[in-house]
């Protein structure tokens, strides 16, 4: 038999090399060592580190160690050069951004190589899939450059970006970092991986070619000191990381209090759901996609398989079968699907945490195959009898492996899908559209593909929820993470205010019993845990009243009652908007006995602060069902539908200032947006708003939606900052006391705004009556949806 007929006979893949030679020519024209890019030239190479082909173990170039003087002059570059870049007219930043489209367009197939020499991953996939995505970044942001003054009216750009991307997308994270910032009007300083540098300094190159200003783009290469320098250095206003959660928490901690711009993109356990109504053999391609696209080092990676329990038998003989087929080789193979992962410390992890799992019980399989000898590679691997509780469910592994379960119900697959503390991504098969799309609202997660997996497109916002992180890259929101309001750079230092003190004496001669307000908290009147009043003086230092001292439990009662209301979010906008809309008129039939309080704890005429008021809760009942979502058009065959939803729990601390409408202010927008909050009034005037829980009683809130806690606003604000059953956190306060929030919440990430001690005027209804405090009170999550036969 020829081997023609040999081939036709068992459908075998012969080698299809990919030259590696136009990449190794650029790597010597540079003499295989790089220094840094900054201010439109190279520096020499200082000290460097190996930059090495994990496929290999060769080394490919040597890269320098950033160092603080290195971060300080790259910073004093952008900043020299933002003020041009970002007066040139968006026509004009857009052309350099088409340009550079069109350079990575040109040299494609060099960027491809050099990514999969220096990476790891087939040359299908950085040929096929990046590259093309960089170039879409580049192309669609050029758009937004030009009409970005028509869609962000009164916005400026942050000024100079600090940007810290991972070694898994070396390329297309720098496309998705870089295209928004500069289309906005920013200038950049950015560090590639330490493992994966060398398509960044060729980006650099291009820069350089098509004549971007000096200063606009520069790329300093290094370790994880050269990021900790960038993320601390002062003269950077704005951070964009992506990477994993433990660095995450650390980068929200340094930057607390510092008033930089933060974006997240985390880490990621994406469930993969496959109902029993599914096309198997499509959902187990899909999850090829899932999971051993890019080894599996995607933080998206649909990690977690959970396949209902019918067909759970089949599903897994035939995804046994499949895996048997998939080939591990040489990245630089056209015929691969599996390359090389990033490095050996990688290999080790991935094998420890296999080991570590194995201990608590799961079954490994591997498909008997060949593997290189040579290079971290490493077989693709099925994780079976696991319970949620094994680390293999719960931790994020980055490399080939999947994790499987069963579910019986729906409801037990969104449960066990949601069983995560991360929330970035999410895969549904099933062949019944209204069950997909009754599930995907339902998955805690900033992305949901229905029958497909591993969208992306520039059009399309990606990003997390919970521990994945906040902002999202791409699409409106994306660059709208790169612009700020043109009057918050104008505020000023809010003034000093001295509350009044009581008299010290004896605590029995105080007060009459019935001067004692409670707390409200699950829909119910509440003594405060400690035991203790604290005294409400008037502006003149007589005795207004008490109101109850809440401490750590009261929080975590109020937080367990709003948390017990999350339905709120479900609730017909409509009916949310009736419900505010009552609030208001019952305000509004009591305005003279809420002005006369205010008048007596503030000593000012609170007829004008209680009008302000009424007005803001209708302006946010009529907000509640018109602030919606978008479609997008992706160049696949699928829309994206861009849902607005609620945060979840959100913890407000309103201003001692404007005691009613200050709280109002901030509560409107989260009870709009569907989030049930747990309000911290002002503690030198608390007393208008536990008069308010009575408004609240007689206009249909629901139970747990609306909670009060009276007390000391810092000492609360920590408790609710360090709490994890908080999912965000408004505060306003001072700029030491805003410092402590943020730092506070990097437990599990929640998202936080804090006035940082500067003079926000909530009465001030431009600013404060719409979209400013509608887009902290939301998330977008994007639903991919196919169509066509």
């Amino acid at each position: 038999m020829n081997k023609i007929a040999q081939i036709f006979d068992s459908l075998e893949y012969g080698p299809a090399p990919e030259g590696p030679q136009p990449a190794l020519d650029w790597l010597e024209s540079h003499g295989q060592a790089f220094g840094h890019y900054i201010d439109g030239k190279w520096t020499k190479p200082g000290d460097t580190f190996a930059s090495e082909n994990p496929a290999s173990g060769k080394i490919l170039a040597q890269v320098s160690k950033g160092t603080q003087a290195d971060v300080d002059a790259a910073v004093k570059a952008a900043r020299g050069a933002f003020k041009g870049w970002s007066g040139l007219s968006g026509y004009e930043r857009g052309r350099y951004l088409y340009a550079i489209a069109r350079a990575v367009q040109k040299h494609s197939r060099l960027f491809a190589v050099l990514e999969s020499l220096d990476n790891g991953k087939p040359i299908r996939e950085s040929r096929d899939i990046d590259i093309p995505l960089v170039a879409r970044h580049f192309y669609h942001h050029a758009g937004w450059a030009q009409h970005l003054n028509r869609t962000f009216p009164d916005h400026v750009p942050y000024g100079v970006c600090g940007q810290i991307i991972p070694w898994n997308f070396p390329l297309l994270m720098l496309s998705w970092k870089i295209a928004p910032a500069l289309a906005a009007g920013n200038t950049i300083i950015l560090k590639p991986a330490e493992f994966t540098s060398l398509t960044a300094l060729l980006f650099a190159e291009i820069c350089d070619r098509i004549g971007l200003p000096k200063g606009v783009v520069n790329i300093v290469t290094g370790e994880g000191e050269t990021g900790q320098a960038i993320v601390e250095h002062d003269g950077i206003d704005k951070i964009a990381f992506t990477g994993s959660t433990e660095v995450g928490k650390a980068i929200r901690a340094a930057t607390a209090g510092t008033g930089k711009g933060l974006s997240l993109e985390l880490g990621g356990k994406s469930p993969y759901l496959v109902f029993e109504d599914a096309d198997i053999d499509s959902a187990i391609e899909g999850l090829v996609d899932a999971i051993w696209f890019n080894q599996g080092q995607v933080c998206c990676a649909g990690s977690r398989l959970l396949v209902q329990e019918s067909i759970e038998e089949r599903f897994i003989a035939k995804l046994k079968k499949r895996m048997a087929t998939l080939r591990v080789g040489d990245p630089l193979d056209k015929s691969v699907d599996i390359g090389a992962l990033v490095a050996q410390i990688q290999v080790t992890r991935v094998k420890d945490l296999l080991k570590a799992g194995a201990s608590e019980g799961a079954v490994i399989y591997e498909p008997d195959m060949d593997v290189p000898g040579q290079g971290c590679f490493l077989k693709p691997t099925l994780v079976t009898n696991v319970s949620p509780a094994n680390s293999l469910v719960s931790e994020e592994i980055f490399g080939p492996v999947l994790v499987a379960m069963s579910f019986r119900t729906p409801e037990e697959a969104v449960a066990l899908a949601n069983n995560t503390k991360y929330g970035l991504a999410a895969t549904i098969w099933s062949e019944n559209i209204n069950l997909a799309l009754d599930i995907a609202p339902k998955i805690k997660a900033g992305v949901v593909w229905i029958n497909g997996t591993n969208n992306f497109d520039a059009a399309v916002g990606f990003g997390g929820y919970k521990e994945s992180g906040f902002g999202r890259e791409g699409g409106r929101e994306g660059l709208a993470a790169y612009l700020k309001p043109a009057w918050e750079k104008a505020l000023k230092a809010a003034p000093t205010t001295k509350a009044t003190s009581a008299k010290s004496g004896n605590p029995l001669d105080a007060t009459q019993l019935d001067q004692t307000a409670k707390m409200y908290i699950g829909g119910k009147q509440a003594r405060p845990d400690s035991g203790y009043d604290r005294q409400v003086i008037g502006a003149s230092g007589q005795l207004v009243g008490e109101v109850g001292e809440g401490n750590r439990k009261d929080i975590r009662n109020a937080v367990e009652a709003a948390r017990g209301a999350l339905s709120w979010a479900t609730t017909a906008a409509h009916v949310r908007a009736q419900i505010l809309y009552f609030l208001a008129e019952n305000l509004d039939y009591r305005r003279d006995e809420f002005a006369d309080r205010l008048k007596a704890q503030t000593g000012k005429d609170g007829a004008r602060e209680v009008a302000a008021a009424v007005e803001r809760l209708f302006a946010f009942a009529g907000w509640a069902d018109k602030y919606d979502g978008a479609i997008h058009n992706p160049p696949q065959r699928t829309v994206a539908a861009a849902m607005v939803e609620p945060i979840g729990v959100m913890g407000i601390v309103a201003p001692d200032e404007m005691p009613l409408l200050g709280a109002i202010a901030l509560l409107a927008p989260a009870l709009a947006m569907g989030n049930p909050a747990v309000l911290v009034p002002s503690q030198t005037a608390p007393l208008s708003m536990t008069d308010f829980y009575q408004v609240i009683e007689t206009s249909d809130v629901p139970k747990g939606v609306i909670n009060i806690v009276t007390g000391d606003s810092v000492t609360l604000a920590k408790t609710l900052a360090e709490h994890d059953g908080v999912d965000a956190l408004w505060f306003m306060g001072s700029a030491e006391a805003s410092t402590m929030v943020e730092k506070a919440s990097t437990g599990n990430l929640k998202q936080t705004w804090t006035s940082r001690g500067l003079a926000y005027d909530l009465a001030d209804q431009h600013l404060f009556e719409g979209d400013y405090l509608l887009a902290r009170a939301t998330q977008i999550k994007n639903v991919w949806i196919p169509y066509g036969a």
